[in-house]
């Protein structure tokens, strides 16, 4: 290691960080935590696990408990157009300032082998541990996983399940119950289920809760939200965002908050299904699951699709499930290595029949869909300038 890690601000730090890792090694953010924890009290943990909806689930939540008068941090991932969109306090990302204070305590409490073997999400995930210390919930979505994810080393109070399906089958499983299963895995105490597509999710809930019974002696608690339109909800919404709502009051029922349904209305949700021009929509969705979804939202219409895929993503199955509402299709460039190649794209372009656009050009009379991942997100909103204030 040429840089010193225990001298450097935290922008210079996590340019040594690992983004992308081929395998979990659980021990180093285990052994950061148990230093940590000697040092800090955490708040009433919330973990949300899921493939799709964990974002505007957590935000939802913690907006509301904002509302509410608690104090509440919210740690996400990944950002789109800053880092400090990860960590959100009391209503606002987090200040460079007490990012900074947090890094500092960190490089004093760590030794050089810790600081140097954390990954990215690891480090940043102690980061909001430490800065959520003292408040009283901590709404914690987990990465790609759930069981060896670095936000399961603290014991989480409530496990929020959203809608599980087939993603990052690499490292989770490659069926929806082995997934469903590495996810649940993570749950300590309480978990509630919100809307499912696969009715495999479900079943291995239970056998999960038998596992956990037989190997830590605990019995964890499953609730089942059953009901996803029983609350007359801002239309403004799309549908997958009102069914994330009705695990989020399912949540604020168990911790016996009273329900305010219009305190929900003003929750900021950057790249949710969201309109950030009069005819263009973004959403960080990038999984068939996310696919089917959107589609429902602009049924009986037609879009100019905007999209990009990293390779390891079912972008052809993806695609198959959006042509019904694909106008035309454009693709933006991206300069990642992990990018599924142009040639392979075209070639599930043509035998779709798609028509596609060369250039990316936004016309006042033409509807828009960009979708996919964060950086597809992030590289359109650079494209057009925009700033996350418009």
């Amino acid at each position: 290691m040429l840089v010193d890690l225990k001298k450097v601000n935290l922008e210079e730090f996590l340019k040594y960080k690992t983004l992308y890792y081929d395998k979990i090694d659980f021990s180093f953010v285990k052994s950061s935590w148990e230093k940590l924890s000697k040092k800090i009290k955490l708040p009433f943990v919330i973990h949300i696990v899921g493939t799709n909806g964990k974002g505007s689930t957590g935000r939802f939540l913690a907006h509301y408990l904002h509302k509410k008068e608690f104090k509440v941090l919210h740690y996400s991932s990944p950002h789109i157009i800053k880092f400090n969109e990860r960590i959100w306090i009391n209503g606002s990302d987090v200040s460079d300032e007490n990012l900074e204070l947090a890094h500092k305590f960190l490089q004093e409490l760590f030794e050089i082998e810790l600081l140097e073997k954390l990954t990215y999400f690891e480090y940043t995930t102690l980061l909001a541990f430490y800065l959520s210390k003292d408040f009283d919930y901590l709404v914690l979505e987990a990465g790609l996983g759930g069981e060896f994810d670095a936000t399961n080393v603290v014991e989480n109070n409530l496990s929020l399940i959203t809608t599980i399906g087939l993603d990052h089958q690499s490292f989770l499983g490659n069926t929806v119950e082995e997934i469903a299963s590495t996810k649940m895995r993570s749950c300590d105490n309480k978990m509630l289920i919100g809307y499912q597509v696969f009715p495999e999710v479900l079943e291995t809930a239970y056998k999960v809760k038998e596992q956990i019974k037989q190997q830590r002696d605990k019995d964890i608690k499953i609730i089942e939200v059953k009901e996803f339109d029983k609350y007359e909800l801002n239309p403004k919404f799309a549908t997958y965002l009102k069914k994330n709502l009705h695990l989020v009051i399912a949540c604020l029922n168990e911790l016996k908050i009273p329900l305010d349904l219009k305190l929900f209305d003003d929750t900021p949700l950057f790249g949710r299904c969201q309109k950030v021009l009069p005819n263009v929509t973004i959403d960080v969705g990038h999984n068939p699951l996310a696919a089917q979804m959107i589609v429902n939202e602009f049924k009986n219409k037609k879009v100019n699709l905007i999209y990009n895929s990293y390779g390891d993503k079912d972008y052809e199955t993806v695609l198959k499930i959006l042509k019904p509402i694909i106008k035309k299709i454009s693709i933006i460039k991206l300069d990642d290595k992990r990018i599924v190649k142009e040639k392979e794209l075209q070639r599930v372009i043509t035998q779709l029949n798609l028509i596609k656009e060369e250039t990316i050009k936004i016309e006042k009379n033409e509807e828009y869909l960009v979708f996919g991942s964060f950086l597809v997100v992030e590289n359109f909103l650079s494209l057009i300038g925009y700033d996350g204030n418009s």
